[in-house]
């Protein structure tokens, strides 16, 4: 059941309506219902996979929480590691792991075939999988206590906003807010902030990611059919769906969930106006980078150690967080380069200082080639293959001698009115003041009647007249 569905149209609607008008102690039984009703709407059978490790890490909160043992404290936190992220090794990487073993025997002249499991991967496994190793932790660091209602803590991890693609949320965060359902009082602002957020979300998806995603898809389907402009285009053009779509979806979970009376985290704050690397990943899925920083960096020692180890252990983090990503060596290539671009920033740049460096020529010169960084490594992100991104690397400048022709050749391959609704889109999504400020609180809230309206009409205009006429999965639903 996708956002941009109709069965989604009338799921939400329905939601909505009763969870207002309900018995408020029944809120979270209702969020409980809807949430495994959304997630079965994907594959009922899979739903065992979340209800089994709901129950492993429910179980485990409370065992660690009595426990007063050091050492069988750790035992359960350690068992439930392994049975949580067993279950998405087998799913998610298990044939990549098969397969890549089985090529390095090959090369020794040891043959053998890879034994492979022929699976469809769960969709939001990886989300709700770190989402309840997060819980257990938080509860292990005596940072919260266990949640003692089986059926809380099961909505906490399925709530369906934020169940398939984030944000990851913190127990902190989200438990105490279902808990708490009964004491919500509708809010009328907050309410018309979420419809106003979703309609930005979905502009950002049906309008730009979507439309942009058939150009970029045609050229990543047959690279070697193509080069010059057209490859450098692709790859400037997934940069641009990658964020609509994935910040588009942000929006809408944020927006649903405060129809709700629930806050999520902000996954998003303009990370393509990044003066540092560091920067960037402080702004782009913020709740994965925190998640991965707090989770991971700082237990393994994160900057309070030698500096080689603190290199050594910035490396690793964005090798696990590429492998995250998907099992296939481009995804480990592109969070090794993340991690080796930080490391060379760490070590002759001040990145922290660059983020509060006033907006000056050299700012603006720091963010453009941290954009552009950014934009060459999307290519290990989205091809297929490594030989398909060595591929473009080799060929997007196969005929620049002739500029003219090389610009015209590149932008004919898509067609110059997409080009033009393009741009029109990036100047409308990549405006300059939404770096420091909410661009929907801004425009909803000016004193001008006629300049909101405006904004609601043109946007909703442009997703009913310029969305893409097929349903397009989110980008990280395969994550």
């Amino acid at each position: 059941m996708l956002f941009n569905s109709w069965q989604y149209g009338i799921f939400f609607p329905v939601i909505f309506i009763l969870y207002w008008f309900i018995p408020k102690n029944f809120r979270w039984f209702l969020l409980f219902i809807a949430s495994y009703y959304f997630y079965m709407s994907w594959s009922a059978k899979y739903v065992v996979l979340i209800l089994f490790t709901t129950v492993i890490s429910y179980l485990a909160g409370i065992l660690i929480d009595k426990s007063q043992n050091q050492r069988l404290r750790k035992i359960i936190l350690i068992l439930t590691f392994v049975s949580c992220l067993g279950v998405l090794f087998v799913f998610k990487y298990f044939n990549f792991f098969s397969e890549t073993f089985t090529q390095i025997l090959n090369a020794f002249s040891i043959k053998l075939h890879p034994v492979t499991l022929n699976l469809l991967l769960p969709v939001g496994i990886s989300f709700y999988t770190f989402q309840t190793l997060g819980y257990v932790l938080d509860v292990y660091r005596k940072n919260i206590t266990p949640e003692k209602n089986f059926g809380i803590y099961a909505t906490f991890i399925s709530f369906f906003p934020q169940l398939v693609a984030g944000p990851i949320e913190r127990s902190k965060n989200l438990l105490p807010q279902i808990k708490n359902a009964h004491e919500k009082i509708f809010n009328y602002e907050q309410a018309a902030y979420g419809i106003k957020l979703m309609t930005f979300g979905f502009f950002k998806k049906l309008v730009i990611a979507d439309v942009i995603a058939i150009q970029a898809d045609r050229i990543f389907a047959d690279i070697h059919e193509y080069e010059g402009f057209a490859l450098i285009l692709a790859v400037i053009f997934f940069t641009v769906q990658i964020y609509c779509d994935f910040s588009g979806y942000s929006d809408i979970a944020r927006g649903c969930a405060k129809m709700l009376g629930i806050e999520l985290m902000e996954n998003f704050k303009s990370p393509y106006f990044s003066a540092s690397i560091h920067e960037f990943w402080a702004r782009w899925h913020i709740s994965l980078s925190t998640w991965f920083r707090d989770y991971l960096y700082i237990p393994l020692g994160g900057n309070r150690c030698s500096k080689l180890r603190h290199y050594f252990n910035v490396l690793i983090t964005f090798l696990i967080s590429g492998l995250w990503h998907g099992a296939n060596l481009t995804f480990l290539i592109w969070g090794f380069v993340h991690g080796a671009a930080q490391i060379f920033e760490n070590m002759f740049t001040n990145s922290k200082r660059l983020e509060n460096y006033p907006h000056n020529l050299f700012w603006w010169l720091r963010v453009i080639c941290v954009f552009m960084f950014v934009v060459t490594t999307w290519t290990f992100f989205r091809a297929n293959t490594i030989n398909e991104a060595v591929y473009i690397f080799q060929n997007c400048f196969n005929g620049l001698s002739d500029l003219k022709s090389y610009l015209i050749a590149g932008s004919k391959t898509f067609g110059g009115k997409k080009i033009i609704l393009f741009v029109l889109s990036l100047l409308a999504l990549f405006d300059y003041f939404s770096l420091k400020h909410d661009v929907i609180k801004a425009i909803t809230s000016s004193k001008y009647l006629i300049l909101r309206y405006a904004f609601y009409f043109g946007l909703v205009t442009m997703i009913l007249f310029f969305r893409a006429t097929n349903e397009v999965d989110f980008v990280y639903f395969q994550f």
